[in-house]
């Protein structure tokens, strides 16, 4: 019969003291969090095509205003690929 190790709960190492660390601020960035945040995580390939924000929301603006531009008739929206299989 193997012996099972349980993790403490409080998993934190008394070797460390947060009190001589410099720098930290409590709920530092708590205002942002609670305004909101659109974080996403790009796929690789996308990150290397776009390195920057500002090149990800000008590609993303360009999309939006494609959009507006055209407009598909709803009935090519409502198509299924087994409905138009079977034509």
């Amino acid at each position: 019969m193997t012996k099972v190790s349980r993790k403490p709960a409080n998993d934190m190492l008394p070797e460390y003291d947060f009190a001589s660390m410099k720098g930290g601020v409590r709920g530092k960035y708590t205002a942002q969090y609670r305004a909101g945040t659109n974080l996403v995580l790009l796929d690789p390939e996308v990150a290397e095509a776009f390195p920057t924000d500002a090149a990800v929301n000008q590609a993303l603006r360009a999309v939006l205003n494609m959009t507006k531009v055209v407009r598909l008739p709803s009935k090519a929206l409502d198509r299924t690929p087994q409905k138009a299989a079977r034509r």
